[in-house]
């Protein structure tokens, strides 16, 4: 019997399937899916297995195959699903597919490679060394370089006298705890006949025998009161042991989730869950876009529909675009379907991830909650795919290997046939046309479920606020109506999508500003460390006394981030108790509901944040929202930058008023009278979208055209103007003249980390001869890589144009 194996090696060059030769005593166990070790030219690396055959490919010689060496799964790690998967993104997406196996998986499950020096039998190492290698003989290279022994090691290598090792180790470790169970070979009533006179242990072994299916661990045994000296004395009999058992890492297990039933439908509601209904009944592949106001009751939909689901045998998955909004959907999930949840994001664990991941694999798990590559949960009879916020732009993978999730969630709903769920207030531009061609079936929910009215929505001109000498970031109106909520103890939300103290620094003498030395970017200031920070490659610094430039003492921070607003408003209100959201005050795991709780249980008048705020908030005390810059996102470079300032007012704005009491929102800009913002107070997504369409066919933008961005970069400006020409070339001769190639020219970010970035954009409607010149160029460019560290980006419906 013959394995094919793509081995863990990401290398475009090893981006095929391998031969081995399954030994007799394994035939039984690999399958496709199963993660085995094999042999791979002087290494012992780790593989997944995607076929078995009978005999190998024609052309090969089967006297020169290796053998497996170990199979590491009982049960497949990856399902026949996922690895058909992985060979169409491999095809379609010129990713490599060890790149894309390795990101369906949990980071517990990859392997990890040590190198080492091994010593070799029968030969001596000198004695100072000796008692650095470990029992097997390996002295691990990183410890060799902590120690200084580097070079006395690469001495002894020369003179044969060690080798070089590279040692397979795994991510995965299982949590344990002390438990206790009855020794097999005792028939319990001849036990209990021996004890009848030591009354403690009697009892104490009557009920580890009852109980023996279960696992009964050294702290139940003293929950029971059982005592610690009956215990032992069972054990120096024989007649039980203590061992190490295996339990769940469960993010949730301090959590109680009080049972909530299912709420009574809207009319519009009903209309939607009827459709979707029909179609998970029938079996049918259908993708619905719920197009639904904010408040409008869509989740509630999401929760019914997977009820009908889970009757049929079946399981759902929901995805949320970003971990703050887990905590809310999760709670919900939890109240509604209890342990027939699994969790599923980066602020888990690796352990917790995996065992989460291993609940769904082994069908204890009906449902999951999580991010982005939690549409790759291993399900094996699917029967909803769910995307909240589908708009979201971190729907996109942005590092390799890149993809979507809207597009994976589309694959998998044909290979189940079952439905997708794209839900949003603000879908994006493409889905929204794909509705309205009839390619998406469009379902509408127009009004707050509540019936509750949708907040005023009051735009500020910043620019009056200026000339009538207000040069606080708080206009009037906006001071006046915080004021008003603290004074009713009702609660603030303040959105600034910008983190940090300041924008940047500002020499008001001759003008410098502080440049990070590897990027083409000012330096971000910090007041909690009181450094300077890039956020694209991470360099830092003291900020300067005096300028650099002129010696002038008057550098100023200039520009607003989250901490300045936290420090002003502590001084307009200072009764007022802020709770910050940004990346800096979430890093920690579990900090984001953390401070989402106490919020919720009213420990925080405002609530000050980046864009994590501007999603999922549902709370019935929020009456104000305030936007303190509408403009920071409608002045970035890139051609979605009005549909993202529509998207991103109109979710903040749906945070305010979503009960009983009446909500207010006040959005202050510079540009009051753009298109954008005008459509956000009379919440029209549709003249909206008539209007950007309209800019979208104009300039050959999505939907009307598909896009790929090719960034070239290396640290010399000269090999990446000779390899931007080159790929440009490239292109010509493989694409039509319907065909726009626009570049090559400086990206926006012109340089990232010392190295220079050009970008050539291609903007087409069908070309046959695509896919075949962007396999040419990243195979040439692969090698180009290896050879002078010249790289080539290619994103395939780039989200970013930075």
């Amino acid at each position: 019997m013959i394995a094919k194996v793509i081995v863990d090696v990401a290398s475009k060059s090893v981006d095929y399937k391998f031969d081995y030769i399954i030994p007799e005593q394994l035939e039984s166990v690999i399958q496709p899916g199963v993660r085995v070790i094999v042999p791979f030219g002087p290494r012992t690396i780790q593989g997944y297995v995607m076929e078995v055959t009978a005999e190998p490919d024609a052309q090969l010689d089967v006297s020169k195959l290796k053998k497996i060496i170990e199979v590491k799964d009982i049960q497949p790690e990856l399902t026949s699903e996922l690895i058909a998967l992985s060979e169409w993104m491999g095809s379609t997406h010129v990713i490599k597919r060890i790149s894309m196996l390795e990101v369906m998986l949990p980071s517990a499950i990859k392997a990890k490679y040590k190198k080492a020096f091994k010593m070799k039998d029968d030969i001596e190492v000198p004695s100072a060394l000796l008692q650095k290698f470990d029992k097997h003989g390996y002295y691990y290279y990183k410890d060799a370089q902590k120690n200084n022994d580097i070079q006395l090691l690469m001495k002894l290598l020369k003179e044969d006298i060690v080798e070089e090792k590279t040692i397979l180790t795994q991510n995965i470790t299982k949590k344990t705890k002390r438990a206790v169970r009855v020794i097999e070979g005792y028939h319990p009533d001849e036990v209990l006949a021996k004890l009848e006179k030591v009354i403690k242990q009697y009892d104490l072994y009557a009920y580890l025998s009852e109980e023996q299916h279960k696992t009964i661990f050294l702290t139940d045994i003293e929950d029971m009161g059982f005592s610690k000296s009956s215990l032992d004395g069972l054990i120096k009999k024989g007649y039980v042991e203590k061992y190490d058992a295996v339990v769940e890492r469960d993010p949730f297990k301090d959590r109680v989730f009080e049972q909530e039933s299912k709420q009574q439908l809207t009319e519009d509601q009903f209309k939607a869950y009827e459709a979707i209904k029909a179609k998970i009944v029938s079996q049918e592949q259908e993708t619905f876009l719920l197009h639904g106001v904010t408040g409008s009751g869509k989740t509630e939909v999401y929760l019914q529909t997977i009820e009908d689901v889970l009757s049929q045998g079946k399981q759902a998955m929901m995805l949320v675009p970003e971990i703050a909004l887990t905590p809310q959907m999760v709670l919900r999930f939890k109240r509604r379907f209890g342990d027939d949840v699994a969790v599923l994001h980066s602020g888990l664990s690796n352990g917790e991830r995996y065992d989460e991941w291993q609940k769904i694999r082994n069908g204890r798990a009906r449902v999951s909650v999580g991010a982005r590559s939690s549409v790759f949960a291993p399900f094996k009879n699917l029967g909803l795919i769910i995307i909240d916020e589908e708009h979201e732009s971190t729907y996109k993978q942005e590092d390799y290997p890149r993809y979507h999730a809207r597009e994976i969630a589309q694959w998998r709903s044909e290979y189940h046939h079952c439905p997708v769920i794209l839900g949003s207030a603000t879908p994006c531009l493409e889905s929204y046309a794909r509705a309205e061609k009839g390619v998406y079936h469009l379902l509408s929910l127009p009004n707050r479920v509540n019936q509750q009215a949708l907040p005023e929505i009051d735009i500020v001109d910043m620019r009056e606020e200026l000339s009538e000498g207000n040069r606080s970031m708080f206009s009037k109106d906006l001071r006046e109506a915080i004021q008003l909520r603290l004074d009713r103890q009702e609660q603030v939300v303040l959105f600034l999508n910008r983190r940090g103290y300041a924008s940047f620094m500002l020499c008001r003498d001759c003008g410098y500003v502080p440049q990070c030395p590897n990027c083409d970017i000012s330096l971000t200031y910090h007041k909690t460390t009181d450094l300077l920070k890039c956020h694209y490659c991470g360099y830092q610094e003291t900020p300067p006394n005096q300028c650099p430039n002129c010696e002038s003492e008057h550098i100023r921070q200039v520009g607003t981030g989250t901490q300045k607003v936290e420090e002003l408003l502590q001084q307009e209100f200072e009764d007022a108790r802020i709770i910050r959201m940004d990346v800096d005050t979430t890093s920690k795991k579990g900090a984001h509901e953390k401070l989402l709780t106490e919020f919720e249980k009213g420990n925080g008048d405002i609530l000050l944040g980046t864009q994590m705020i501007a999603k999922g908030l549902d709370y019935p005390n929020i009456t104000l929202v305030g936007v303190l810059n509408a403009d920071t996102m409608l002045n970035l470079p890139d051609f979605r930058a009005s549909e993202r300032t529509y998207q991103l007012l109109t979710q903040v704005a749906g945070r305010a008023g979503r009960h009983e009491k009446a909500g207010q929102v006040i959005i202050q800009t510079y540009n009051p009278d753009h298109y954008s913002i005008l459509d956000v107070q009379k919440n029209d997504y549709l003249t909206f979208y008539r209007q950007e369409m309209e800019y979208r066919k104009l300039g050959k933008y999505p939907p009307y055209y598909y896009l790929i961005n090719f960034t070239i970069s290396h640290k010399e400006m000269k090999k990446v103007m000779e390899a931007s020409q080159h790929v440009h070339k490239i292109l010509l001769q493989h694409l039509t003249e319907k065909a726009l190639v626009l570049g090559p020219s400086p990206a926006a970010l012109a340089r990232i980390n010392n190295e220079f970035r050009f970008q050539i954009l291609v903007k087409y409607k069908s070309e046959p001869g695509l896919l075949q010149a962007i396999q040419f160029l990243d195979d040439y460019y692969h090698e180009k890589f290896i050879k002078e560290k010249l790289a080539l980006k290619i994103d395939i419906d780039p989200q970013m144009m930075m």
